[in-house]
């Protein structure tokens, strides 16, 4: 492995964090260990499920100066590349039930649409969403697998490599004009105008089941991780969009051990920084303009409601990091030190080992965080190479070379 990258963040520590404070039954009713067994009851029962790999990766450990790293690698999951299946697909199962329900008078669940009667009904129904690729995907794969159609909206600076990813899922694919929050705009336009349905991972006022259903998706994927550690971590670094992701690994482990929960840091590229900002003003705030950073995943101006009833409170601290601390963080997982894995991490995958990184070669961070030669470090890399071009211009050789184990 070549030298640590020397990295940067700009740190700050929520005053708002009450690590005394029980996770409390307002939070349990947005995401829940109920609502989690019901998630993983359909999700695990799908075709090709598997628990995606739990990496560690002693050698950067060492090179850190930290007890464990463990990274929770999402690249393989259902063959779509990136942790998004677990939550848009199910949303769009949980929908079709939900509304077919109504619609026949008895209550179903998302595996009640494979009989033949009801899947012929699903084929009545249109979900929509407006994505930065990786959700999007996800949301066309659910409605592949249900049996109903499926039109998403990207904006201006999606790659075409991820919008040629969504439409072999068999979506209709819409370009707008715009950052991804007016793409949020113009699918809920649409939708209401054509009587589709929204599959968001954004709440906001009167949108909340859907993106409820999403997030408690996303919890399946801390449950194996956990189910896999062979200690309970002392910090777990998450990237975060508009904070759906992120409030759903903090409240994983909130709700579990509100007194020995690690210390939870929400990162974001400094381009797209809603929670951060949001933090610090104390209250939700969002960013305007273009969003232009490579971490296009993470390119969201406006934070999540329920997102935000989590992490106001649970998140440690919030940081931002430049494009460059995560391209750097790609090389390295591609060009791993002896005996660690090469992982394929994407754009999006690596802003929490990224900040993790500059926290350490910062006294300053190193002591705020309490980070120490006994921390217990868990990510999530939530992507791998879902723009192989892209993937294979940043790191110098593509996502195949690199899980062969070619050498740069």
């Amino acid at each position: 492995m070549s030298t640590l990258p020397q990295l940067k963040l700009d740190l700050f520590v929520n005053p708002a964090r009450t690590r005394s404070e029980a996770y409390g039954s307002m939070r349990e009713a947005i995401l829940g260990a109920p609502a989690l067994a019901t998630a993983q009851r359909a999700i695990t029962a799908w075709e090709g499920y598997r628990p995606t790999p739990l990496h560690a990766l002693p050698a950067l450990a060492a090179a850190l100066g930290v007890g464990t790293i463990h990274y929770k690698d999402e690249g393989t999951r259902f063959g779509l590349g990136s942790f998004k299946a677990l939550g848009g697909a199910y949303a769009v199962g949980r929908l079709l039930a939900r509304e077919i329900g109504k619609r026949i008078g008895r209550a179903l669940t998302p595996a009640d649409l494979a009989a033949p009667e009801l899947r012929a009904l699903c084929a009545d129904y249109t979900v929509t969403c407006a994505t930065d690729g990786n959700h999007g995907r996800s949301v066309a794969w659910g409605a592949r697998r249900f049996g109903c159609a499926c039109v998403i909206y990207i904006h201006a600076t999606v790659s075409e490599g991820r919008k040629a990813a969504i439409e072999q899922v068999g979506a209709t694919v819409v370009r707008t004009t715009g950052n991804y929050d007016q793409a949020v705009q113009q699918a809920d336009r649409d939708a209401r105008e054509r009587r589709w349905h929204v599959i968001s991972d954004t709440s906001y006022p009167g949108y909340m089941d859907v993106p409820r259903d999403v997030m408690q998706g996303y919890q399946v994927m801390v449950a194996e991780a956990v189910d896999a550690l062979p200690e309970w971590p002392t910090h777990v670094f998450i990237q975060a969009g508009v904070g759906g992701f992120a409030a759903a690994v903090c409240a994983y482990f909130w709700e579990r051990n509100a007194a020995q929960r690690p210390v939870f840091v929400v990162i974001e590229p400094d381009a797209a920084d809603c929670l951060y900002r949001s933090a610090r003003a104390g209250h939700v705030t969002a960013v305007a303009g273009k969003l232009n950073t490579l971490m296009a995943g993470l390119a969201c101006g406006e934070v999540s409601l329920l997102a935000w009833e989590v992490l106001a409170h649970g998140a440690d601290a919030f940081c931002t990091i430049d494009d460059g601390a995560a391209v750097a963080t790609m090389r390295l997982l591609a060009n791993p030190a002896d005996g660690d894995p090469a992982i394929v991490a994407g754009e999006s995958a690596v802003a929490g080992l990224a900040a993790a990184i500059a926290a350490m070669q910062d006294p300053q961070a190193r002591a705020a965080l309490g980070l120490g030669a006994d921390s217990r470090l868990l990510f999530v890399g939530s992507e791998a190479d879902t723009d192989a071009e892209l993937y294979a211009r940043l790191v110098g050789r593509s996502a195949d070379a690199v899980r062969a184990g070619a050498q740069a």
